[in-house]
């Protein structure tokens, strides 16, 4: 920025060869303002900003370092985290196949657990068949007269030991309460109420079957 100062203040006051004190006083007074204006102009023109191309350079180098660091650094702590949950995955992945092997080891070897199931499919059945001819004397006479029969003891050490999970132990619960319900109503001579705690007592242990995969074990499912 250029400064412009007056070169000749007494230019500003008219020629006079009478020229007063006043007059004086008033030149030496535009003198000094002179002096002022001209040292206030340079004082701002020295405190100008410069940006120089080297700063500038560095300015954008170190934007484009700090960015591609909390990229990379992002990008490492995703990879991490990515690599833990496979871990986890594979973990419980592993875990389930070894349940599964177990599981089918002691399905195999079962024998006689395996004979109780398929005797109480047959069991409901022929239940099924009594009641939906409103024979209830006959859904009688396969079922007993309490839970406490031995083919129903039997029919539960086999659920106790192919079952692990809760999921599954709520469904021995479901069956073993509709049945209670289904001798009840078949001793009482009640057909509907045969009919709805017998459809519970199958759907129960339809439901057993599958999460313990003996649904593929046994017959007439």
């Amino acid at each position: 920025m250029a400064t412009v100062c007056l070169s000749n203040p007494k230019s500003l006051i008219p020629s006079s060869s009478s020229t007063s004190f006043s007059t004086t006083i008033v030149t030496k007074t535009i003198v000094r303002k002179q002096i002022i204006v001209c040292k206030a102009e340079n004082n701002v023109s020295n405190f100008s900003p410069i940006i120089s191309k080297r700063s500038l350079s560095i300015s954008v180098a170190s934007s484009l370092l700090f960015s591609l660091t909390s990229n990379g650094i992002f990008q490492a702590n995703a990879a991490i985290l990515e690599a833990d949950e496979d871990d986890e995955l594979m973990e419980k992945v592993k875990k389930d196949r070894k349940k599964r092997l177990e599981r089918q080891i002691i399905i195999s070897s079962s024998f006689k657990e395996k004979g109780y199931l398929q005797d109480l499919v047959y069991k409901l059945s022929k239940v099924g068949q009594a009641i939906e001819n409103s024979n209830l004397s006959a859904a009688s006479s396969v079922l007993g007269q309490s839970t406490d029969a031995d083919w129903v003891q039997k029919v539960n050490s086999a659920f106790n030991k192919f079952s692990g999970s809760d999921e599954e132990k709520t469904e021995i619960d479901s069956f073993n309460s509709s049945l209670s319900s289904l001798v009840s109503s078949v001793t009482k001579n009640d057909i509907e109420g045969s009919k709805t705690a017998f459809l519970a007592s199958a759907s129960a242990f339809e439901k057993w079957t599958t999460l313990t995969g003996l649904i593929e074990e046994l017959k007439g499912l």
